[in-house]
Protein backbone atom coordinates (compact mmCIF):
# COMPACT_ATOMS: atom_id res chain seq x y z
CA UNK A 1 0.00 0.00 0.00
CA UNK A 2 1.66 3.19 -0.89
CA UNK A 3 1.87 5.90 1.71
CA UNK A 4 0.83 9.87 1.09
CA UNK A 5 3.96 11.99 0.45
CA UNK A 6 2.69 14.37 3.77
CA UNK A 7 3.00 11.30 5.66
CA UNK A 8 6.50 11.06 4.90
CA UNK A 9 7.02 14.70 5.12
CA UNK A 10 5.43 14.15 8.61
CA UNK A 11 7.72 11.21 9.29
CA UNK A 12 11.03 13.09 8.51
CA UNK A 13 10.20 15.70 10.32
CA UNK A 14 9.89 13.62 13.14
CA UNK A 15 12.93 11.29 13.06
CA UNK A 16 15.27 14.16 12.25
CA UNK A 17 13.78 16.15 15.46
CA UNK A 18 13.63 12.87 17.62
CA UNK A 19 10.18 14.53 18.42
CA UNK A 20 6.81 14.58 18.18
CA UNK A 21 6.16 17.96 19.94
CA UNK A 22 9.11 19.94 18.07
CA UNK A 23 7.56 18.52 14.38
CA UNK A 24 4.46 19.44 15.25
CA UNK A 25 5.80 23.01 15.85
CA UNK A 26 7.35 22.74 12.82
CA UNK A 27 4.89 21.52 10.58
CA UNK A 28 1.77 23.58 11.96
CA UNK A 29 0.28 20.13 13.54
CA UNK A 30 -1.04 18.97 16.68
CA UNK A 31 0.87 16.47 18.51
CA UNK A 32 -2.06 13.71 18.16
CA UNK A 33 -1.79 14.40 14.79
CA UNK A 34 1.52 13.33 14.12
CA UNK A 35 1.36 10.38 16.50
CA UNK A 36 -1.49 9.07 14.44
CA UNK A 37 0.36 9.86 11.08
CA UNK A 38 3.11 7.53 12.28
CA UNK A 39 0.92 5.16 13.35
CA UNK A 40 -0.82 4.61 9.95
CA UNK A 41 2.57 4.87 8.08
CA UNK A 42 3.43 1.80 10.29
CA UNK A 43 0.24 0.19 9.81
CA UNK A 44 0.56 0.85 6.06
CA UNK A 45 3.92 -0.54 5.54
CA UNK A 46 4.17 -3.13 8.12
CA UNK A 47 7.06 -2.37 9.92
CA UNK A 48 7.86 -0.13 13.04
CA UNK A 49 9.63 3.01 12.24
CA UNK A 50 10.37 4.24 16.14
CA UNK A 51 10.90 2.81 19.10
CA UNK A 52 8.94 4.63 22.03
CA UNK A 53 10.04 5.22 25.54
CA UNK A 54 9.87 7.48 28.55
CA UNK A 55 13.12 9.31 27.34
CA UNK A 56 11.89 9.73 23.65
CA UNK A 57 11.66 8.38 20.67
CA UNK A 58 14.16 7.02 18.48
CA UNK A 59 14.46 4.62 15.07
CA UNK A 60 14.39 1.44 14.71
CA UNK A 61 16.64 0.08 12.27
CA UNK A 62 14.13 -0.32 9.36
CA UNK A 63 13.22 3.29 10.32
CA UNK A 64 16.46 4.45 9.64
CA UNK A 65 16.45 2.79 6.65
CA UNK A 66 13.31 4.65 5.28
CA UNK A 67 14.97 8.05 6.98
CA UNK A 68 17.96 7.67 4.61
CA UNK A 69 15.62 7.65 1.65
CA UNK A 70 13.54 10.26 2.76
CA UNK A 71 15.97 12.48 4.10
CA UNK A 72 17.78 12.54 0.55
CA UNK A 73 14.17 12.85 -1.35
CA UNK A 74 12.97 15.90 0.88
CA UNK A 75 16.43 17.12 -0.34
CA UNK A 76 15.60 17.16 -3.58
CA UNK A 77 11.91 18.26 -2.81
CA UNK A 78 13.62 21.57 -1.35
CA UNK A 79 16.32 22.04 -3.90
CA UNK A 80 13.42 22.30 -6.99
CA UNK A 81 11.26 24.47 -5.08
CA UNK A 82 14.36 26.18 -4.16
CA UNK A 83 14.84 26.62 -8.06
CA UNK A 84 11.43 27.71 -9.21
CA UNK A 85 11.65 30.15 -6.45
CA UNK A 86 14.41 31.28 -8.62
CA UNK A 87 12.99 31.15 -11.15
CA UNK A 88 9.87 32.79 -10.44
CA UNK A 89 12.43 35.72 -9.31
CA UNK A 90 13.84 35.73 -12.22
CA UNK A 91 17.56 34.65 -10.30
CA UNK A 92 18.43 31.73 -12.67
CA UNK A 93 17.37 30.53 -15.85
CA UNK A 94 18.10 31.17 -19.79
CA UNK A 95 16.86 33.46 -22.57
CA UNK A 96 17.04 32.09 -25.60
CA UNK A 97 16.79 33.90 -28.78
CA UNK A 98 17.15 33.52 -32.35
CA UNK A 99 17.74 37.31 -34.87
CA UNK A 100 19.60 38.03 -37.58
CA UNK A 101 22.75 40.49 -37.26
CA UNK A 102 20.35 43.37 -38.64
CA UNK A 103 17.49 43.16 -35.94
CA UNK A 104 20.27 42.03 -33.55
CA UNK A 105 22.15 45.04 -34.12
CA UNK A 106 19.13 48.26 -34.80
CA UNK A 107 16.79 46.92 -32.64
CA UNK A 108 17.44 44.07 -30.04
CA UNK A 109 20.45 45.45 -28.70
CA UNK A 110 19.59 48.18 -26.35
CA UNK A 111 16.90 46.00 -25.14
CA UNK A 112 19.20 42.92 -24.54
CA UNK A 113 21.07 45.71 -22.76
CA UNK A 114 18.17 46.32 -20.43
CA UNK A 115 16.87 42.55 -20.01
CA UNK A 116 20.83 42.17 -18.41
CA UNK A 117 21.01 44.82 -16.58
CA UNK A 118 17.79 44.23 -14.69
CA UNK A 119 18.27 40.21 -14.73
CA UNK A 120 22.07 39.79 -14.67
CA UNK A 121 21.65 36.20 -13.45
CA UNK A 122 19.34 34.93 -16.44
CA UNK A 123 21.93 34.05 -19.23
CA UNK A 124 21.26 35.00 -22.48
CA UNK A 125 21.72 32.30 -25.27
CA UNK A 126 21.19 33.35 -29.60
CA UNK A 127 20.78 31.55 -32.67
CA UNK A 128 21.96 33.61 -35.95
CA UNK A 129 20.41 32.69 -39.41
CA UNK A 130 17.83 33.83 -42.11
CA UNK A 131 14.33 34.31 -40.91
CA UNK A 132 12.83 31.12 -42.33
CA UNK A 133 15.20 29.22 -40.49
CA UNK A 134 15.10 30.72 -37.09
CA UNK A 135 11.24 29.69 -37.64
CA UNK A 136 12.27 26.17 -37.66
CA UNK A 137 15.19 26.65 -34.64
CA UNK A 138 11.90 27.23 -32.68
CA UNK A 139 10.30 24.50 -33.69
CA UNK A 140 13.42 22.51 -32.56
CA UNK A 141 13.68 23.91 -28.92
CA UNK A 142 16.89 25.41 -29.83
CA UNK A 143 15.42 28.70 -28.74
CA UNK A 144 12.43 30.14 -27.53
CA UNK A 145 11.63 33.44 -29.28
CA UNK A 146 12.30 34.41 -33.16
CA UNK A 147 12.56 37.70 -34.34
CA UNK A 148 12.27 38.25 -37.72
CA UNK A 149 11.09 39.74 -40.97
CA UNK A 150 7.14 39.51 -41.30
CA UNK A 151 5.15 38.18 -43.38
CA UNK A 152 5.73 34.77 -42.02
CA UNK A 153 2.87 32.23 -41.20
CA UNK A 154 3.01 29.32 -39.19
CA UNK A 155 -0.12 27.11 -38.01
CA UNK A 156 2.55 25.79 -35.32
CA UNK A 157 3.56 29.54 -34.49
CA UNK A 158 2.14 32.48 -32.88
CA UNK A 159 4.05 35.50 -34.52
CA UNK A 160 3.23 38.89 -33.54
CA UNK A 161 4.17 42.02 -34.90
CA UNK A 162 6.85 44.83 -32.87
CA UNK A 163 7.83 47.39 -35.28
CA UNK A 164 7.14 49.03 -38.21
CA UNK A 165 9.52 49.35 -40.52
CA UNK A 166 10.17 50.80 -43.77
CA UNK A 167 12.21 50.53 -47.30
CA UNK A 168 13.51 53.16 -49.16
CA UNK A 169 16.08 53.36 -51.60
CA UNK A 170 19.10 55.33 -50.97
CA UNK A 171 22.46 56.52 -52.82
CA UNK A 172 25.58 58.10 -51.88
CA UNK A 173 26.64 61.68 -50.99
CA UNK A 174 27.11 62.66 -54.16
CA UNK A 175 24.83 61.21 -56.25
CA UNK A 176 22.36 63.68 -57.90
CA UNK A 177 18.77 63.09 -56.28
CA UNK A 178 15.98 64.05 -57.88
CA UNK A 179 12.22 65.29 -55.93
CA UNK A 180 10.76 61.82 -56.93
CA UNK A 181 11.42 58.87 -58.89
CA UNK A 182 8.98 56.26 -60.50
CA UNK A 183 9.10 52.37 -59.34
CA UNK A 184 10.53 51.52 -63.67
CA UNK A 185 13.56 55.01 -62.85
CA UNK A 186 14.50 53.21 -59.70
CA UNK A 187 14.89 49.66 -61.46
CA UNK A 188 16.78 51.15 -63.78
CA UNK A 189 19.87 52.72 -61.43
CA UNK A 190 22.47 50.26 -60.46
CA UNK A 191 20.66 48.29 -57.99
CA UNK A 192 22.90 46.68 -54.44
CA UNK A 193 20.17 44.61 -53.06
CA UNK A 194 20.54 41.78 -50.56
CA UNK A 195 20.60 37.92 -51.78
CA UNK A 196 17.02 36.34 -53.29
CA UNK A 197 16.68 34.27 -49.86
CA UNK A 198 15.93 36.77 -47.45
CA UNK A 199 12.83 38.06 -46.59
CA UNK A 200 13.38 41.82 -47.27
CA UNK A 201 14.29 40.87 -50.84
CA UNK A 202 11.41 38.35 -51.39
CA UNK A 203 9.16 41.44 -50.62
CA UNK A 204 10.97 44.00 -52.50
CA UNK A 205 10.72 41.45 -55.63
CA UNK A 206 6.90 41.28 -55.12
CA UNK A 207 6.29 44.06 -54.75
CA UNK A 208 8.04 45.25 -58.08
CA UNK A 209 6.89 42.30 -59.64
CA UNK A 210 3.28 43.55 -59.29
CA UNK A 211 4.39 46.19 -61.25
CA UNK A 212 5.39 44.44 -64.17
CA UNK A 213 8.92 45.86 -63.74
CA UNK A 214 11.98 43.16 -63.21
CA UNK A 215 14.78 43.90 -60.83
CA UNK A 216 18.04 43.12 -62.04
CA UNK A 217 20.90 43.86 -59.33
CA UNK A 218 24.60 44.40 -59.98
CA UNK A 219 25.35 43.45 -56.22
CA UNK A 220 23.69 41.12 -53.90
CA UNK A 221 24.85 40.75 -50.66
CA UNK A 222 24.11 39.18 -46.98
CA UNK A 223 24.07 42.27 -44.54
CA UNK A 224 22.07 45.24 -44.27
CA UNK A 225 24.82 47.01 -43.13
CA UNK A 226 27.01 46.10 -46.38
CA UNK A 227 24.23 47.75 -48.43
CA UNK A 228 25.06 51.09 -46.59
CA UNK A 229 28.71 50.81 -47.40
CA UNK A 230 28.56 50.23 -50.39
CA UNK A 231 26.17 52.78 -51.71
CA UNK A 232 28.01 55.23 -49.34
CA UNK A 233 31.44 54.67 -51.89
CA UNK A 234 29.12 55.45 -55.19
CA UNK A 235 28.97 51.32 -55.83
CA UNK A 236 25.02 52.04 -56.95
CA UNK A 237 21.93 52.42 -55.35
CA UNK A 238 20.39 50.06 -52.70
CA UNK A 239 17.26 49.73 -51.13
CA UNK A 240 17.30 49.59 -47.04
CA UNK A 241 14.94 49.63 -44.01
CA UNK A 242 15.29 53.53 -43.17
CA UNK A 243 14.99 53.04 -38.83
CA UNK A 244 18.19 50.96 -38.93
CA UNK A 245 19.76 53.77 -41.11
CA UNK A 246 19.46 56.82 -38.92
CA UNK A 247 23.15 56.96 -38.06
CA UNK A 248 24.23 56.69 -41.65
CA UNK A 249 21.60 59.79 -43.06
CA UNK A 250 22.58 61.81 -40.01
CA UNK A 251 26.58 61.35 -40.94
CA UNK A 252 25.89 62.09 -44.66
CA UNK A 253 26.74 58.52 -45.72
CA UNK A 254 23.49 57.95 -47.89
CA UNK A 255 21.05 60.34 -49.24
CA UNK A 256 17.51 58.98 -49.67
CA UNK A 257 15.54 58.34 -52.81
CA UNK A 258 12.04 59.43 -52.67
CA UNK A 259 10.03 56.66 -54.44
CA UNK A 260 6.35 57.32 -55.71
CA UNK A 261 4.28 55.86 -54.25
CA UNK A 262 6.54 54.50 -51.49
CA UNK A 263 6.95 51.27 -50.57
CA UNK A 264 4.28 49.68 -48.39
CA UNK A 265 5.50 49.27 -44.55
CA UNK A 266 6.51 46.21 -43.57
CA UNK A 267 7.12 44.89 -39.97
CA UNK A 268 9.43 42.90 -37.96
CA UNK A 269 8.03 40.52 -35.63
CA UNK A 270 8.08 37.50 -32.71
CA UNK A 271 7.47 34.31 -33.32
CA UNK A 272 6.86 31.17 -30.47
CA UNK A 273 5.49 27.95 -30.43
CA UNK A 274 1.73 27.98 -29.94
CA UNK A 275 1.79 25.00 -28.00
CA UNK A 276 4.16 25.72 -25.00
CA UNK A 277 3.81 28.36 -22.56
CA UNK A 278 6.79 30.99 -22.38
CA UNK A 279 8.95 31.28 -20.04
CA UNK A 280 9.10 33.63 -17.14
CA UNK A 281 12.32 35.34 -19.19
CA UNK A 282 10.52 35.18 -22.41
CA UNK A 283 7.65 37.02 -20.59
CA UNK A 284 10.01 39.80 -19.23
CA UNK A 285 11.96 40.29 -22.50
CA UNK A 286 8.65 40.81 -24.55
CA UNK A 287 7.50 43.21 -21.64
CA UNK A 288 10.34 45.58 -22.58
CA UNK A 289 9.58 45.23 -26.42
CA UNK A 290 5.95 45.12 -26.62
CA UNK A 291 4.52 45.80 -23.24
CA UNK A 292 0.48 46.31 -24.00
CA UNK A 293 1.05 43.24 -25.72
CA UNK A 294 2.54 40.48 -23.05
Amino acid sequence: MKTKLDYYRIFYETARHASFSTAAKHLYISQSAISQCIRQMEQDLGTQLFLRSRRGISLTREGLLLFQKVESAMQSIEQGETLLARLHHLDSGALMLAAGDTITTHYLLPYLEQFHATYPKIRIEMANSYSSQMLEIVKEGKAELAFVNLPFEDDELCIEPCLEIHDVFVCGPDHPVKSSYSWKEIAEEPLILLENNSTTRRSLNQAFEKKNIPLKPQIEVAAHDLLLRLTSIHLGVSCVIEEFSKESFKQGLVRKMPLTPALPPRSIGYAYLRSTPLSLAAKAFLELISPNQV
